[in-house]
């Protein structure tokens, strides 16, 4: 028993000043607990509270990419300006330094590639336990809306958010279309609401021109859309603008910024974009500034 002898008598209670109540600052997670809560702080920004994600998971599906021929080398001159890094459990361990100490959205649903018939039959390929081995500040699972193996893909989808939830790591929903499906606001309202509506904490989806502004109102929880096939950098950019302003918490990127002419400088005008909400034409000038420099 700690010594009472000389313990002062609590009064310091400031009964005046009300319990904070606030709320989190990302929509639809303050139920959640504070290790949810906590992962998702490292990935977005508390001040924009928008994130810049690097993709360069495309090789579980695609092989060597374009871009990505030597992650070791195209990746890592990027790290740095990445807020969070998308990729698979083979290439953290392979080709990102620990010390970079940057948050992982860890690609976790697997089993299709692009020479296969259906890229939707896909199943979930990394354990909770190598998850938090690896220290994810995400899971990343693919869900196939309307596809032949829609339901396995959300079964893909719960499991990993239970197993998620039980040891404090979010899930992302991505939200894959194929050939025979269209991206449209209704086909991405629909697929971006389904995926939190099971329960993820965010969700990945493609960026619209009409009506996406109804698609990020109509999810629970913060949607960041998809850099998609390779843009010239400035409508690659239009795009980021575009979707902040209607709604996105922000970008995960990929061939829009390791196919760029100039990586470095695309991935800042990026975030430019993102979390200071520059427009298009500024970033677009900052990006052949810094390519001049760089």
């Amino acid at each position: 028993m700690a010594d009472t002898t000389g313990n002062k008598s609590a009064k310091n209670f400031q009964s005046d000043v009300p319990a904070s109540s606030d709320g989190f600052y990302l929509k639809g997670l303050n139920g959640y607990d504070w290790g949810v809560k906590d992962r998702m702080t490292r990935m977005f920004d508390t001040k924009s509270g928008k994130t810049v994600m690097l993709a360069f998971d495309h090789g579980y599906i695609m092989g060597p990419t374009s871009g990505l021929e030597r992650m070791d080398l195209t990746v890592t001159p990027l790290i740095e300006f990445a807020d969070v890094l998308m990729c698979t459990r083979g290439a953290l361990r392979a080709c990102v330094p620990p010390t970079s100490n940057k948050p992982i959205s860890l690609r976790c649903s697997t089993g299709a590639t692009i020479l296969g018939r259906e890229m939707s039959y896909e199943c979930v390929g990394v354990a909770i336990d190598d998850a938090i081995r690896l220290n994810a500040s995400a899971m990343a699972v693919q869900v196939f809306i309307g596809a032949e193996f829609e339901h396995n893909s959300l079964k893909n989808l719960a499991e990993l958010i239970d197993a998620g939830l039980r040891h404090g790591i979010p899930t992302l929903g991505v939200t894959a279309v194929g050939k025979d499906m269209v991206r449209d606001a209704r086909y991405l309202g629909m697929a971006t609401r389904v995926c939190a509506e099971i329960g993820c904490q965010f969700v990945k989806t493609y960026y619209c021109a009409e009506g996406f502004e109804e698609v990020t109102a109509g999810c629970p929880v913060p949607i960041v859309i998809a850099g998609g096939k390779k843009l010239p950098e400035l409508d690659a950019l239009q795009m980021c603008e575009d979707a902040i302003r209607e709604g996105a918490a922000g970008v995960d990127m990929g061939r829009n910024i390791f196919q760029a002419e100039c990586p470095v400088s695309m991935i800042k005008a990026v975030r430019a974009v993102v979390h200071e909400g520059l427009t298009t034409a500024k970033a677009y000038e900052m990006y052949c500034d810094l390519k001049v420099e760089e």
